[in-house]
């Protein structure tokens, strides 16, 4: 009886703590999302973070499309100067940044404008890399508002001054389910940054020039 009395208080524990960690990430990030492209300061960069272009039954990820949207918006009423992608390259026939990159150039982006980070493979990686790799200190972050949140929580752990632009969103069932697994992702993202966890990859320093 003892033993599942203990059981119960940490399971009562742990979801306190996602809970938590949720509604604290939320609130640090009130000040620096934006909705509106005419409102958003202007920054020289925009981080874009990576997606799969296509969902498991071949259809294209709306999370991409809409990110892909954003950035392009930003771009082209000057709130950005460069986009740099950061995503998952990290097996065979697997390239969420070259698949950004070409949509952005088919977009009118020009192809000088954009850099890609190979290497972010978590929202984590990305952050420490756009300042250690990029020697980005102010930047502006482009993705849903959900996972905005989640990346400044951690950029401001990486010591990077940003802002975020809300993409469109995903409503029904497949939002549900991603908004239901940032929960989990938070939660990590703090346990990431109470042990100092580093990126899988550093590298030599890029210049956005």
């Amino acid at each position: 009886m003892k033993f599942i009395k203990k059981i119960a208080w940490v399971a009562a524990f742990i979801l306190a703590y996602i809970i938590g960690i949720n509604f604290w990430v939320s609130r640090q990030a009130e000040n620096a999302l934006f909705n509106s492209i005419e409102n958003i300061p202007s920054n020289r960069v925009g981080l874009l973070l990576g997606a799969s272009k296509y969902t498991s039954n071949n259809n294209v990820n709306l999370y991409y499309k809409y990110r892909l949207e954003a950035a392009t918006a930003l771009y082209k009423a000057g709130k950005i100067e460069f986009i740099l992608i950061s995503g998952d390259n990290g097996r065979k026939g697997y390239d969420e940044p070259t698949d950004f990159k070409n949509d952005l150039i088919k977009n009118g982006i020009p192809e000088n404008k954009i850099y890609l980070d190979y290497a972010g493979f978590r929202t984590l990686d990305s952050m420490v890399r756009a300042k250690e790799i990029f020697g980005l200190n102010e930047l502006t972050i482009i993705s849903q508002k959900f996972h905005n949140e989640r990346a400044l929580y951690l950029a401001k752990h990486a010591e990077v001054h940003a802002i975020a632009f809300n993409a469109k969103d995903i409503n029904g069932r497949y939002g549900f389910k991603t908004k239901l697994r940032e929960y989990l992702a938070r939660a990590k993202a703090s346990v990431d940054i109470l042990f100092n966890v580093k990126p899988k990859f550093l590298g030599k320093k890029i210049d956005i020039k």
